[in-house]
Order: C-alpha cells, then structure tokens, then sequence
C-alpha cells in the first residue's frame, strides 16, 4: 500500500499543466491541445513558427503555410515568435500586428490593431481594437483582402504584449 504522501505527489503531479513541447526527436509532431491548436514552446524565430505550421491538423496545415507565405511576402523582414501556443507576426520596434490560433473547426486569425484596418476584419472582440477573421475548411481564402489587411497592419503600431495591456489579447 502506497504512502498518503507518495499518493499526495501521484495527484498533484497528476493535475499539472503539461509543459510546452518542443518538436519531437524521430519526426514526431507536438501534441494537439483542445481544439486541435498544436502545443509548441515559447520562442523567437522563423523555427518554431514552422514547428508550429508543420504540427496544424489536416486541411489547416495548408491554410498556416499560406498564411505564413502571405504575411513573408508582404512584410520583409517580419518578425516571427510563438507565444500562447500560437504564431505571432510582428515588426521590429513597432510590437505585434497579427497571429492565428487552431480551433476545431477553424483557425481564428487575430488582427491585433483591427478597428484601424479597412475595410474592418468581421470578426469582434472583447478587446477593443482587435478584431478576427475566421477560416474554415471550405472558406475560400481571400488572398487579395489578406494582403491589404497585412499590409495596413504591418504600417501602424501593433501590440506590445505588455502587461500593462493585459498580456494575451486572444
């Protein structure tokens, strides 16, 4: 019979959030949190946003690689980083402007200055100038609209992640 201590620790380990993964040894991909979002750790870079891409679930794999060349096309140079398991694109010196989010049925792109945008992203938000797009598996991606979105966002101050601001605007 097992000590009430040894059993205490079996329970609290039990009940721990699992750490971020990082991309497994052997090609194997990330664990999928609820909804399907891949669960990559906190980093800077192009690297783990691949990561990231590379770990999407079935038909949201291709629409996260189009996204990725879309924003690389339209911002040189952008800034790449996964924070909240999710990718955030950015511009040096001027904060985030965009990131996207796996969710079960679609991917909830984050305009993180929306209301600044025009025509103004459909999707609302508690936060009061973000604004979403969401994308489902049959949407067609309107690529035209992505890029002058992108571009606008790029070209103005985007979120900082301060604190300040009340951390994750997702």
């Amino acid at each position: 019979m097992p000590s009430p201590k040894a059993a205490e620790r079996r329970s609290r380990s039990a009940n721990r959030r699992p750490a971020a993964t990082k991309p497994k040894p052997g090609g194997r991909k990330p664990a999928l949190l609820a909804g399907g979002n891949p669960q990559i750790a906190k980093a800077e870079g192009d690297a783990p946003v691949r990561a990231y891409i590379a770990a999407m679930p079935g038909w949201k794999m291709g629409v996260g690689r189009r996204l990725d060349a879309l924003i690389g096309h339209t911002v040189p140079g952008v800034r790449k980083a996964v924070r909240w398991n999710s990718p955030f694109y950015g511009v040096e010196g001027q904060g985030w402007f965009l990131s996207y989010h796996c969710f079960t049925k679609y991917i909830k792109v984050t305009f993180f200055r929306g209301t600044s945008l025009r025509p103004v992203p459909p999707g609302e938000s508690k936060h009061g100038e973000v604004r979403y797009l969401d994308i489902h598996e049959d949407d067609p991606l309107d690529e035209k609209q992505l890029k002058v979105w992108i571009k606008q966002a790029a070209a103005i101050p985007g979120w900082s992640g301060s604190a300040q601001r009340g951390g994750s605007p997702l």
